[in-house]
C-alpha cells in the first residue's frame, strides 16, 4: 500500500462537475492498494498519516499533526500509484489490486483514518475526478506500508 501525502491548503474535489468533498486546510491523501495488501497495511498507514507531523509549530518547525492544527484530510483512491512504466513508455497497472478487493481497504483506510479524531473527507472510489488543490510548501511525503 502506497500513499502520497501533500499538505494543502483549500482542497476541493468534484464528479461530474459536482462538489463531493472539500476540506479548507489539511491533508490530501492519495492512496495506491497493490495486490495482496490487507487491513494490516491500512491499519499502518492510517496511524502514520494521523501522527505525521508536517505542520509548522510556533517554531517554524515541522512539529504538529494534522490533528494538533485542526485540519481534516481528502482522502483519495488512486490505483495509477501503482503504475509501472519501467518497460516502454504506457504504464502497466498490474501491481494494482482489482477493484473489487481495493475498495473495501479504501473504506477501512479512511474509517481507520478517522477513529484518530481527524476529519476526513472522501472522494469517488473508481470515479473520473477532478481535484483542485492549492498545495503548501509545498510539503508532499510518500508513505508505504
Amino acid at each position: 500500500m502506497r500513499a502520497v501525502v501533500q499538505r494543502a491548503k483549500h482542497t476541493s474535489l468534484r464528479v461530474n462537475g459536482e462538489l463531493i468533498s472539500e476540506i479548507p486546510f489539511g491533508l490530501v491523501v492519495f492512496l495506491g492498494i497493490k495486490v495482496g495488501d490487507t487491513e494490516k497495511e491500512a491499519e499502518y498507514l492510517a496511524k502514520k498519516i494521523a501522527a505525521l507531523r508536517i505542520f509548522e509549530d510556533g517554531d517554524g518547525k515541522m512539529n504538529l499533526s494534522v490533528k494538533d492544527v485542526g485540519g481534516e484530510i481528502l482522502f483519495v483512491s488512486q490505483f495509477t500509484l501503482y503504475g509501472d512504466s519501467s518497460h516502454g513508455n504506457r504504464p502497466s497497472f498490474i501491481l494494482a489490486e482489482r477493484p473489487e478487493r481495493a475498495e473495501p481497504l479504501y473504506e477501512y483506510a479512511a474509517k481507520k483514518l478517522a477513529e484518530y479524531g481527524v476529519p476526513v473527507r472522501k472522494g469517488v472510489f473508481g470515479a473520473d475526478m477532478k481535484i483542485e488543490q492549492l498545495n503548501d510548501g509545498p510539503v508532499t511525503i510518500l508513505l508505504e506500508a
